[in-house]
């Protein structure tokens, strides 16, 4: 059966996935999605104060990128029209599981399986990684008001989260490729050769026609 591809890249906060999303979109002429970040009214409070302001702050995120990923499904993969996402939606339970509460988490555990279980997931992933320092300078570079009071003690944890996520999304989903990249060996924003090299190991997987719907 053909298959549509849809690509996911995941990391970190300030890691640079939108920036490598846009760049993968172009060449391979993909339909870019991109997750709403600013648009959520509760960030900059979470940020301020993450016990008050976490169960919000996830809610809004799960509905907006469950819209979000329902229409990709409708308008472009069921029409065999590839994506990228500057996102999977699996994110949700990396932020949930580090800044709920265990009664918050329940709750949001179930309703976050009640809305993902027929959802299109991903059948690519190129995961982002790279120190506290890079990440923390590209944070402060961009100067996004609703991150301006991001602790580096969060960012390092939720740095941990994702290599554990990571880890055993890898053990689980053997099927789906996983394309690792290290954003302080490869700049692809500077150096065209970091991009065109990420750009060829895309390539190779799509070649490959290991990926699946």
């Amino acid at each position: 059966m053909h298959q549509v591809p849809f690509l996911a890249v995941e990391g970190p906060i300030g890691v640079g996935k939108t920036s490598l999303s846009r760049k993968i979109a172009s060449h391979f002429q993909l339909h870019l999605l991109k997750e709403i970040v600013e648009e959520n009214p509760f960030l900059g409070k979470f940020y301020d104060d993450i016990d008050e302001w976490s169960f919000q702050t996830e809610m809004f995120f799960l509905c907006n990128r469950f819209k979000q990923l329902e229409d990709i499904d409708n308008h472009y993969l069921a029409l065999d029209k590839p994506v990228i996402a500057d996102y999977h939606i699996s994110k949700n339970m990396i932020f949930a599981k580090r800044t709920l509460q265990q009664k918050q988490f329940e709750k949001y555990h179930q309703i976050y399986h009640i809305l993902t279980n027929d959802m299109p997931k991903p059948n690519m992933m190129i995961y982002l990684d790279a120190s506290l320092d890079t990440l923390l300078a590209r944070i402060a570079l961009r100067g996004r008001e609703v991150e301006k009071n991001i602790q580096a003690s969060y960012l390092q944890q939720l740095k941990q989260d994702y290599q554990t996520f990571m880890a055993d999304f890898e053990k689980q989903h053997p099927e789906i490729p996983v394309i690792r990249i290290d954003g302080d060996q490869l700049d692809f924003i500077k150096h065209q050769d970091d991009l065109d090299l990420i750009l060829s190991q895309v390539q190779q997987q799509i070649n490959k026609g290991e990926i699946i719907r």
